[in-house]
């Protein structure tokens, strides 16, 4: 049932549809939710070519628009990365199924048994920018936990997603899965509808702008995952391999920079920035570095501001600073960061513990780039975001972050007065 404008009482509707469609799947077997993913992957690969001409068309429509080179980049979807997309479905498959798992299992006493089980949270309302291979990886990470999905992709995406939603819900009607468990919303219009859904969505996934994602924290009373920035910094440490600083800076700001886990600043120790500056200024000839006063008196690059420290370029633009201790980046990070993804590279493994221990980020990462902040390449398959919250999940969220428990009881004729008053019997709480 794919919408294009709906009123408020069909977008009703349809979450109805949404949160029937899900409370099936919740009961699905681990078989029949794979033998799903399965005609997914099948159908994507067999409709490919259907999808790279809608791509082709969102990104033409896009470029005459004067799209952002940021968000072009997302946009772009291309043969490679639909293959990897349609790869990591079949790879969620193979995961092990997170519903149904026992994770207490209790006498509470002769009889008396309690158990934890994992379960579905039920609907997902996923709001996304550009990115269409994202909807495939939220889809099947949603099916494989037994949710619904209810999706919102960007304005220039929309033959993209359109195109997509329907090679899946088609793909669907010869499976378990009820198709009415994957829908898409279209406009703009519908999103303020969809936050106001309480009833019948149990999460929202923003993944957007920083003024995007607040306007959903602020405009919902359904919870919300997610992350506004991806502020990133990498320190380079005065007991740091030049070489290898040198690579992992490199790679972390250029492999992908519109993606959020590319870093926005890089702190170096003024210990090593005469030796370091001017091969990282060798190393990035495509990229505009901003330095403060300590790096522009060894590299000639523009000047930084108080903004730059706090800015996801997503492009590529480097911000460099000149610490003097490992503390001195910590502070920094902690202050400007965004709790996404933070690196140090030194051959000190104290001095790397402390930044370990002390960095307030949802990823701390060691002698490697920060571009490994990722649910596929963490094992996950795939992910429906990345999340700075302090509370869990954090940083990649796959399956375990889609799922909640319930606590099951049973007995033989139990009742609590048993257990209180002067003659309570007590509980045995035996662990089976």
């Amino acid at each position: 049932m794919v919408t294009s404008s709906v009123t408020t009482l069909s977008l009703t509707e349809l979450a109805k549809h949404t949160r029937q469609a899900a409370r099936q799947l919740a009961v699905l077997s681990t078989e029949e939710r794979n033998q799903a993913l399965d005609a997914i992957a099948r159908s994507l690969e067999s409709s490919s070519a259907e999808i790279l001409a809608a791509n082709k068309a969102d990104c033409q429509a896009a470029e005459s628009e004067g799209i952002a080179k940021p968000l072009y980049a997302r946009l772009k979807l291309g043969e490679s990365k639909l293959k990897a997309a349609i790869a990591g479905v079949r790879d969620v498959a193979k995961l092990h199924d997170p519903v149904g798992s026992v994770q207490i299992h209790r006498e509470l006493d002769d009889g008396l048994v309690l158990k934890r089980v994992t379960c579905p949270l039920g609907v997902l309302g996923i709001i996304f920018e550009a990115r269409p291979e994202a909807l495939i990886q939220i889809t099947s990470l949603a099916i494989k936990s037994g949710n619904g999905v209810i999706l919102k992709g960007g304005k220039e995406a929309i033959r993209s997603c359109q195109s997509l939603v329907k090679v899946i819900q088609e793909s669907l009607r010869s499976t378990a899965v009820n198709p009415d468990a994957v829908q898409l919303l279209t406009t703009r219009e519908e999103i303020r509808e969809l936050l106001a859904l309480d009833e019948y969505v149990d999460l929202i996934i923003p993944r957007g702008s920083n003024s995007f994602v607040r306007y959903v924290q602020d405009n919902t009373r359904i919870p919300v995952l997610g992350h506004a920035d991806g502020i990133c910094h990498l320190y380079i440490d005065k007991d740091a391999q030049m070489e290898q600083a040198i690579a992992v800076a490199v790679d972390s700001k250029t492999q992908y920079p519109a993606a959020c886990n590319a870093i926005e600043t890089l702190l170096v120790h003024q210990e090593i920035a005469t030796q370091f500056l001017p091969k990282l200024i060798e190393a990035l000839p495509n990229v505009e570095l901003r330095g403060d006063e300590a790096a522009r008196e060894i590299i000639d690059i523009q000047p930084a501001t108080e903004e730059d420290w706090s800015t996801e370029y997503s492009d590529l633009i480097l911000a460099v600073k000149v610490v003097d201790s490992v503390e001195g980046a910590i502070a920094h990070i902690n202050t400007y960061g965004s709790k996404h993804t933070d690196a140090i590279v030194t051959e000190s493994a104290a001095i790397a513990q402390t930044f370990l221990n002390r960095v307030d980020a949802a990823g701390v990462y060691h002698n490697c780039s920060t571009r490994f902040a990722d649910g596929f390449r963490y094992g996950f398959g795939a992910e429906v975001g990345i999340s700075t919250q302090q509370m869990p999940p954090r940083g990649p969220v796959g399956l375990e972050g889609l799922i909640t428990y319930k606590y099951q009881v049973t007995g033989k004729g139990h009742i609590a007065a048993t257990y209180s008053g002067a003659n309570a019997k007590p509980f045995i709480h035996k662990e089976l």
